[in-house]
């Protein structure tokens, strides 16, 4: 890692901090072990850390302690090394809290269904930790919120149900550090991805600093916690508001006929400064996307401004299932079958290409519409996802949606093919030549030029 000058420390507790830091004694604890957590902690480890995650799903425990890899992105082996190693274990508990140096919280942050935050899950894992604090520790949030969640919700419940006498500040160190991870991305990991962090003060934005940068060469720091908040809404929302400036144009050129979206794109993009291509898709999946808007528009209401162009951005990628979904019963009223006798077939259910993460994933609101249509039956076939499930929205019961091979004869059985999520393992010429007709929500199909064969499929964005 590169060499750094740090602030002066103000405290015994940040200089004995920084010493662990240094001679990697430090023990970090992770809140959370999903795509965020696990890959932080197996970094942790892997440069001699000892690491301990904690995750309430037990399942999830058990499996890494016994060395089993869930995350896609990481190699099983050296997951394996890592526990058999003792560097890396996992516990649905806190008891141990106290020993730890420095805490990452990693939990999900949704939305209400009023598409208010929820910050649940945050307010009980600093609940989880505050009784565990002790002179010397950080506490770094990572989940993407919105900004002030550090200073007015974590913050509190550290002062208020924490061990009397302790200073935060002086004592114990705050920082806000939102993560970046991209799940599928071989380029940017968690080690090489740069990275920020605000502190609530000054010797918490360096201790903070001195931490990350044991595993990640580059940490930007910030003025405070609101900044670094603010920044990872900023990421997300520039991309959201892109995304449904291309999905907007995509349904134009659908009703031109005679312009495609994704040749505009291409050309668009030959511009060597001041662009950057975005394409259309069936809708906006992953955790942060969907969400992030609807953090800042909230936040916007309290300080008495409407977010008008994000708000609108959001609404046009959330309705693109529905616009997917009529394409789909147009492609079947051109075949001599009855609605409620038609069998549709969904490739991917995964929220984007070659990863089995399926939060928020389009394809969920596209098979629940289809339902609710009166589509006979709806499979889907995903390589990288095993079980799918979508809620009905009746007294929350969830629908088991069945899972095929994707043969010939599955293409055939079926009316409509329509390409939700472009994974690699899928071969477009298969799709094509067997299935009665394609909708294609992300040019996955590009490769067929068959003149015949492409006269079946409807594409996004194509008139």
């Amino acid at each position: 890692m590169p060499e750094t000058v740090s602030a002066p420390d103000t405290t015994d507790a940040a200089a004995e901090l920084r010493r662990r830091l240094d001679t990697t004694t430090a023990t970090v604890g992770v809140v959370g072990l999903g795509y965020v957590g696990l890959p932080l902690a197996a970094e942790y480890a892997a440069q001699g850390f000892e690491t301990r995650g904690i995750d309430l799903d037990e399942d999830r425990v058990r499996r890494l302690n016994a060395g089993d890899n869930y995350i896609e992105d990481l190699d099983d082996e050296a997951i394996e090394g890592l526990v058999e190693m003792g560097r890396l274990r996992a516990t649905p508990h806190y008891e141990e809290g106290g020993e730890i140096d420095v805490w990452f919280l990693c939990v999900p942050t949704p939305v209400t269904e009023t598409n208010e935050p929820d910050p649940t899950y945050i307010e009980a894992a600093t609940r989880s930790i505050a009784p565990h604090l002790r002179p010397g520790q950080l506490v770094v949030l990572k989940s993407t919120t919105y900004p002030g969640t550090t200073e007015e919700v974590v913050a509190p419940i550290l002062r208020e149900e924490g061990p009397d006498g302790l200073t935060l500040g002086e004592d114990v160190f705050l920082a806000f550090s939102p993560e970046r991870i991209d799940p599928g991305n071989e380029e940017y990991t968690t080690a090489s991805t740069p990275i920020v962090a605000g502190g609530m003060t000054e010797t918490g934005t360096d201790v903070a600093r001195q931490a990350l940068e044991q595993i990640i060469a580059e940490v930007h720091t910030v003025s405070g916690p609101k900044v670094a908040e603010m920044e990872k809404l900023l990421e997300n929302i520039f991309r959201s508001v892109n995304i449904a400036l291309v999905n907007e144009l995509a349904q134009l050129c659908e009703r031109m006929g005679d312009v495609s979206m994704w040749e505009v794109v291409e050309a668009a993009a030959t511009k060597p400064f001041g662009f950057m291509p975005f394409y259309p898709g069936p809708g906006v999946g992953g955790h942060c996307i969907p969400i992030d808007p609807h953090y800042l528009s909230w936040l916007a209401e309290k300080h008495d401004f409407e977010t008008s162009f994000i708000t609108l951005s959001a609404r046009i990628n959330e309705e693109m299932p529905a616009a997917v979904v009529d394409s789909v019963v147009e492609a079947l009223a051109r075949q001599p079958v009855r609605l409620q006798d038609a069998e549709v077939l969904v490739l991917g259910v995964a929220f984007k290409g070659n990863v089995s993460d399926t939060r928020h994933a389009p394809a969920e609101k596209i098979i629940r519409l289809l339902h609710e249509k009166g589509v006979g039956d709806v499979r889907y076939h995903d390589p990288h996802v095993d079980a799918f499930q979508v809620p009905t929205g009746a007294n929350g019961r969830v629908d088991e949606v069945p899972s095929v091979e994707l043969t010939p004869e599955t293409l055939q059985r079926h009316e409509v093919a329509v390409v939700v999520t472009d994974h690699d393992a899928m071969d477009p010429h298969l799709v094509v030549e067997h299935a009665p007709a394609v909708v294609d929500t992300r040019n996955a199909l590009d490769a067929v030029t068959d003149p015949v064969l492409r006269e079946k499929i409807t594409l996004l964005g194509a008139g």
